[in-house]
């Protein structure tokens, strides 16, 4: 892999873990150039060695970089792309670690020139807190990461994205980006937006002071993903609304069902109860694996 400089964008949870997980695999072989608007954010990322140094300005982070990597919140990518569209060396290949893939993607076709390379990626982890306090190099261990390509980019440009991915530990997945977005929207868009209305719905009632003294460990799993971050959600459903939205369709449709079912008192619930249990179970035996504790 003849990558030589790399630039990451944002020095949050994902672009701090992903510079930790480069140079744990790459050592000296790469400099890595960081940016972050927050001064105190750039400075601990040197302390901790997510990168080599810190540039003061956002087209100096890019300047020589073979790779750019975009770790932003997905609504700031735009102006992003603008920006650092006429200070890219030809051949750069640029990507980034949003959850949202089409609306990036046509971004990048928009600004970037055609000597640039976007690869699209979506990298399937994370954690219930975030900033660069917890950036770590194991973060992508095992993980699904998710790239997708634009008109521009070659095989080339995506081989080497995919080493990039073997470089932190994961497992590369190459989808359209409209897939991409038709999956995620149920898997991980839509949850995020269940466990926050569970705790609007719940705590908007006034037996919420009682409740809140019972709820233990199902509540918490339940809710884990409403603890995230609101400015990053919002990007995510603003970037994808008609997938998510037809999502919530098919599960308030499903939800009527077990509301239909509850109701009856008969077989029905069970059976559909040890449905979905064994479909869990053999996601679990077959793909969740690293998700078991």
């Amino acid at each position: 892999m003849n990558v030589k400089r790399i630039s990451i964008i944002g020095l949050g949870l994902i672009g701090g873990s992903l510079g930790l997980a480069l140079k744990q695999s790459m050592g000296t072989n790469v400099e890595i150039v960081g940016f972050a608007r927050r001064p105190e954010v750039a400075k601990e990322a040197v302390r901790i060695a997510a990168v080599d140094k810190t540039a003061a300005q956002l087209v100096q982070a890019v300047r020589d970089a073979n790779i750019v990597i975009i770790a932003t919140p997905v609504l700031a990518m735009k102006d992003i792309l603008q920006e650092i569209a006429g200070h890219l060396s030809p051949n750069t290949i640029v990507t980034d670690v949003g959850s949202t893939k089409a609306q990036v993607l046509k971004w990048a076709t928009e600004y970037l020139p055609p000597t640039v390379a976007f690869i699209g990626g979506h990298p399937m982890c994370g954690k219930e807190t975030s900033g660069i306090d917890e950036a770590e190099a194991g973060l992508f261990k095992d993980c699904v990461y998710c790239l997708t390509q634009d008109s521009n980019s070659s095989k080339e440009a995506l081989a080497q994205m995919e080493d990039i991915v073997n470089a932190v530990g994961a497992r590369s997945v190459v989808l359209d980006a409209e897939m991409h977005d038709q999956l995620v929207a149920g898997i991980s868009h839509l949850p995020l937006l269940l466990s926050s209305t569970l705790v609007s719905t719940l705590s908007k009632s006034l037996l919420w002071p009682e409740m809140s003294k019972l709820a233990a460990t199902g509540f918490l799993d339940m809710t884990r993903l409403a603890s995230g971050d609101p400015e990053l959600y919002r990007g995510i459903c603003m970037t994808n609304q008609h997938a998510i939205s037809d999502w919530i369709d098919k599960y308030i449709d499903a939800l009527r069902e077990y509301q239909r079912t509850v109701m009856a008192d008969d077989h029905e619930l069970q059976k559909t109860l040890q449905e979905a249990r064994e479909v869990r179970k053999k996601w679990l035996d077959n793909e969740g694996y690293r998700y078991k504790k």
